[in-house]
């Protein structure tokens, strides 16, 4: 099995390699993992992990200007698609950060969190919303699978997104008011929290993600 990482030059790579890699021997299975800017790795690979990081203006000129956007459409359609926080984003229709157009495979936009906002003690929030926070799974999802409800994950964005269709979302966070940080439909699953930074719960989503097969 291969396992194919865009590398289109945004995002924690090679933390996202050794993750994956990691993930990979938890899961016990037999999967080359590697880093690619090739479009025919892509389309030669059994499953995909698409990651992002930085603004999603930056993201999306380097995924065109790489000529690496047909490859992610391709996969999308076709293999277990894994996309992680502004690669997840990237998913939507647009973005409110530069507003800027996005693959259009979700309905929805990206929205800003708002500023002057406060949390349940009293305390003025910041943006980016930065740091660990609980994840409500709403469906059952085989990615999901040996993780508790209310796990922790880590987060880094000032950015959220704001499905069209409440029917793809997976999973939501709260600051200070819940959103959705789960998305998903068919082969495709995606999470605006960096599951490569979030210890054991981050592996055991890539662990679940070696052993799926697509279908949900």
């Amino acid at each position: 099995m291969d396992i194919a990482i865009i590398d289109y030059g945004m995002g924690n790579l090679h933390s996202v390699l050794k993750s994956a890699e990691k993930a990979r021997e938890m899961a016990n299975v037999s999967a080359n993992v590697f880093l690619t800017q090739h479009p025919e790795k892509i389309a030669q690979a059994d499953k995909v992990i698409f990651p992002g990081q930085g603004a999603m203006p930056d993201c999306m000129k380097s995924l065109q200007q790489s000529g690496l956007d047909d490859a992610v459409q391709y996969a999308l359609r076709h293999k277990p698609f894994f996309g992680i926080c502004v690669g997840a984003q990237l998913l939507f229709e647009r973005s409110e950060e530069g507003d800027t157009a996005g693959l259009s495979w979700f309905a929805g936009e990206v929205k800003r969190f708002e500023s002057n906002q406060y949390g349940r003690q009293g305390e003025k929030l910041k943006v980016p919303h930065m740091g660990w926070n609980t994840v409500c799974q709403t469906k059952n999802h085989p990615i999901f699978q040996g993780v508790e409800q209310n796990a922790r994950f880590y987060f880094v964005h000032s950015y959220y997104f704001a499905p069209q269709n409440s029917e793809i979302i997976l999973g939501e966070s709260e600051y200070p008011n819940p959103f959705a940080c789960v998305v998903g439909k068919d082969n495709v699953f995606a999470t605006q929290f960096h599951a490569e930074k979030s210890h054991d719960n981050g592996l055991t989503l890539l662990k679940n993600f070696m052993l799926w097969n697509g279908q949900f």
